[in-house]
């Protein structure tokens, strides 16, 4: 019964990638037709939402490092190296944004709002290196999914 209820919220959450006031009424809406489960369970749905981004940014930043080592074009060899350092970069950030959740506070909420906001720059400027080359990114994929994937942790933590 209270799967059935959450459904439509996380169906919410998940589609909503651009307004955050929408995601907010939600929760406070939910919270108060499930007492029981409270406001706190958008938190929780935040922190989730960070935990599958810094996989992600884990995976991709492997899949990059398999890519460094088998690449010979010093060119797209160097793009890689820059991938790299973003999604490194972003893990750093994620774990911030993390930290801001968990600590339940308004500044914290703001900290997770601006380290999640840098983390959608990892896909994008990784994305622009391949273009400026003029070579096919072999991350367009991985780096579109995170790119979504972030933008979800984003606008649910944006709602707290």
């Amino acid at each position: 019964m209270i799967l059935q209820a959450l459904c439509p919220l996380v169906f919410l959450l998940a589609c909503s990638t651009s307004n955050a006031s929408v995601l907010q009424d939600a929760c406070k809406s939910f919270a108060a037709t499930h007492p029981d489960i409270g406001y706190g369970y958008c938190r929780r749905l935040a922190a989730i939402a960070v935990k599958i981004v810094r996989a992600a940014a884990k995976g991709t930043a492997k899949h990059i490092a398999a890519l460094r080592a088998s690449e010979k074009d010093r060119k797209r060899l160097e793009c890689l190296r820059s991938c790299s350092e973003l999604y490194s970069d972003a893990v750093s950030e994620i774990g911030d944004a993390a930290a801001g959740i968990a600590s339940g506070t308004a500044g914290g909420r703001g900290d997770a709002v601006t380290a999640l906001s840098a983390v959608l720059d990892a896909p994008r400027t990784c994305e622009e290196g391949f273009k400026e080359l003029h070579a096919p990114s072999p991350l367009a994929a991985e780096d579109a999914e995170f790119g979504r994937e972030a933008s979800v942790a984003l606008s649910v933590t944006a709602a707290l």
